[in-house]
């Protein structure tokens, strides 16, 4: 590699300086303090339970790790320790393009703060950004490779950028059909689908409290649909507020690769579950993509495409 190519490489990012929070868990409803710290350079994301002692207490963001992915994504160890709904503050990580980071946490789940990924991107800026001397690595998808999962699908097609195309379709007429398109770069995420909130369906919340779901869910991190529409006083931050959530979602279910994916990843009815799946096929067919690195040129662009 010359010096040309060199200077051309994307290097890692890292946080400047530790940060903290706290909130409660959307789902456990318990209260919970998160610290975010640098980490050095082909480090990745880890999260550490400070409940737990030793090497117990260390859960790595990865794919292999996904255990659950019912209404939000769980990892977990062999030891036993699970930190659950990742997915919001994995697709702030990945809007920013932290590459290396330690999530401490006191609790059993990422803090809801407003249903968003916004909150922790303010907390990212807040602490600043600090480049680690070591290129960027991306996953670049060579040939479409799709599943399906009864009526939802989704493909990962050839693409010289990151970009995220979902559509979902509702019975609700509060929500019915959207879709939204974006090309991954943070001022994209930031602006366009960071703010969008998580929601849910008040007849469904009492089911969702006997499965031990929701406990810690409110208007004040949720939008909340009922028979008359959108409940929440404030209204939608944005028209199709819901199924730009869902592309959050998938940002952050997709980041758990460990690097970016120079690739368009367009699903049907997407959710935790189908995202998981669609990772995990493509990286089955090794034939379908290589490893390559982040250049300016890849990230550079912040045209949109949505519709």
């Amino acid at each position: 590699m010359n010096l040309e190519d060199q200077k051309a490489r994307e290097p890692q990012q890292t946080l400047r300086n530790r940060i903290s929070c706290t909130g409660v868990g959307l789902h456990s409803g318990v209260k919970v303090n998160m610290t975010l710290n640098p980490r050095e350079a082909n480090s990745g994301i880890v999260f550490r339970r400070t409940s737990v002692c030793g090497d117990a207490a260390s859960v790595r963001a990865h794919w292999r790790n996904v255990i659950d992915t019912t209404l939000c994504t769980t990892v977990g160890n062999a030891d036993g320790t699970k930190v659950a709904t990742v997915e919001h503050l994995m697709a702030a990580f990945a809007g920013c393009g932290i590459d290396n980071a330690e999530v401490e946490l006191d609790g059993p789940e990422v803090p809801a703060m407003d249903g968003s990924s916004a909150p922790f991107v303010d907390l990212i800026l807040h602490a600043g950004l600090k480049t680690r001397p070591a290129p960027r690595k991306a996953l670049q998808v060579l040939k479409p490779v799709e599943v399906e999962d009864g009526s939802r699908h989704a493909v990962f097609l050839p693409a010289l950028r990151p970009g995220i195309d979902v559509e979902i379709d509702f019975d609700d007429p509060a929500i019915g059909r959207q879709h939204f398109a974006f090309e991954v770069s943070r001022a994209n995420f930031q602006e366009l689908v960071a703010p969008a909130r998580t929601f849910g369906f008040r007849r469904e919340f009492s089911a969702l409290l006997k499965a031990g779901l929701a406990r810690g869910g409110s208007m004040e991190n949720a939008v909340v649909v009922d028979d008359d529409g959108v409940a929440n006083p404030e209204g939608l931050r944005f028209a199709d507020e819901f199924v730009r959530h869902k592309a959050l979602d998938a940002l952050g279910d997709l980041y758990l690769l460990g690097a970016p994916i120079i690739g368009l990843y367009k699903a049907h009815r997407p959710g935790h579950g189908l995202n998981a799946k669609a990772l995990a096929a493509l990286l089955a067919d090794e034939s379908a993509w290589r490893w390559t690195s982040m250049s300016d040129s890849t990230v550079q662009s912040e045209r949109l495409v949505h519709s």
